[in-house]
């Protein structure tokens, strides 16, 4: 694909490699479209909640042809599926992955077929980066793209590009006026691979309950600075032997607090200074059976810990890790 500088010739080069995806109705669900766009030779990319648990889907391309696809890999704590399918049109080729992250301000456009209007473009720019986006199945997916690029229903599945045609995220959800969110290439990349190959995702587990070290948690814990991650407990993954979770409240400005739990301050040399920054880094640079070291505050003093990471269980339900907030 060649350099482009205007939406207009955006549009032209890219769109033919977006496709319109439908899904018939079953027993579970009424049936719905969204978007998807091409991956490789054979396959698209799209939401796992726009195919649902069904095994074939319609694809229509831009050109007007239609065709058949399997579903061969679904993850919906990412909400990313994968569809192959068999000879596409000559000009849908693949659109290239973007390799860096998107910065705050760059121009991006959101192609799609929103409201079953085939063939759609909307402009904006990467409203932020490094968000966090709720899946509906009590799991976030870290590390998404916000946007003010309109994202409308029909949208999702779809490429969010920039103007030199990169996808740097995949249109998934509208949170608001001028909000939308796209999973991240980084998060495409790690995981697309995978359902190709195996039809499903293993996510590292490290389920703990934690509080992003505010002000307040400062004060409450005797943290010099408002930096990290607080263990508020770590029942059952495997971090509950080396970590170790808060048991006491202090009442600290008004409001109760835990306090005496580990701060994570950094995870194999990175620095980890948020719960987004803790499940970015786990989900885009971990793997099940991985030892990482963990940096951490424990009782004001720094000291390391080894956890060797499990495979989270497959329940739709049992987050990685659980954010808590203290209003």
């Amino acid at each position: 694909m060649s350099t482009t500088t205007t939406f207009e010739q955006l549009y032209r080069e890219t769109i033919s490699s977006v496709v319109s995806i439908y899904v018939d109705p079953d027993q579970y669900r009424p049936g719905g479209t969204g978007s998807g766009f091409v991956y490789d030779a054979d396959h698209v990319i799209t939401n796992q909640h726009v195919v649902g648990n069904v095994e074939e889907v319609d694809l229509r391309f831009s050109d007007g042809s239609w065709g058949t696809g399997r579903v061969v890999g679904v993850d919906a704590h990412t909400d990313l599926a994968v569809i192959r399918i068999r000879n596409l049109p000559t000009d849908a080729d693949p659109l290239p992955i973007a390799q860096r992250p998107p910065v705050s301000g760059v121009l991006v456009a959101a192609l799609g077929n929103p409201m079953g209007l085939d063939g759609t473009i909307t402009t904006g720019i990467v409203s932020g980066v490094n968000r966090s986006s709720p899946t509906g199945n009590g799991f976030t997916i870290p590390d998404t793209i916000q946007t003010d690029a309109a994202i409308n229903p029909g949208n999702s599945g779809g490429p969010l590009v920039t103007l030199d045609g990169e996808v740097v995220g995949v249109n998934r959800a509208k949170a608001g006026e001028n909000i939308g969110f796209a999973i991240s290439a980084a998060v495409v990349t790690r995981v697309v691979p995978e359902l190709i190959e195996h039809g499903r995702f293993r996510h590292p587990y490290l389920r703990i309950r934690t509080l992003d070290v505010s002000p307040t948690i400062a004060e409450a814990n005797g943290l010099a600075t408002p930096r990290g991650v607080l263990v508020v407990d770590s029942p059952l993954g495997p971090a509950s032997a080396a970590l170790r979770g808060c048991r006491r409240i202090r009442r600290v400005r008004g409001r109760e607090v835990p306090v005496g739990g580990d701060v994570i301050t950094g995870i194999d040399g990175h620095e980890i200074d948020t719960h987004e920054n803790l499940q970015r880094y786990l989900l885009t640079e971990t793997r099940p059976t991985d030892t990482i070291e963990i940096e951490l505050l424990r009782e004001g003093r720094a000291t390391t810990e080894e956890v060797t990471l499990a495979e989270r269980p497959d329940r739709a339900t049992e987050p990685a890790a659980v954010h808590v907030q203290i209003e």
